[in-house]
């Protein structure tokens, strides 16, 4: 596993309420929400791969993600498990949320 994954009841509301601003995190989060594991690559579209690693940073160092090296790649989940723990409803909301608005 990657460091700095908050242990769960380390993840705090303001730090998930702050990655979760941005509309490209969204937008991971959105692509995650199905349960599986992506890989980097498939997560990136045509953003810069330097970009695209400062995301996944606030989201992992947030608690929202979970990433874990696979060879060469990173795979990368949602920890819908623990968000869910600490903050019951959040994600399904915000998740409800995106899709009306899509």
């Amino acid at each position: 596993m990657i460091a700095n994954h908050p242990e769960r009841e380390q993840i705090r509301l303001e730090n998930v309420l702050f990655a979760l601003g941005n509309p490209l995190r969204l937008g991971i989060v959105k692509s995650l929400a199905g349960g599986e594991e992506l890989t980097c690559g498939a997560l990136r579209q045509d953003v810069a791969k330097s970009t695209m690693t400062h995301h996944w940073r606030v989201l992992r160092d947030s608690g929202v993600i979970w990433q874990r090296p696979q060879g060469r790649e990173n795979l990368i989940s949602l920890r819908r498990e623990d968000l869910d723990a600490r903050f019951p409803g959040l994600l399904e909301t915000l998740l409800r949320v995106m899709v009306n608005e899509a």
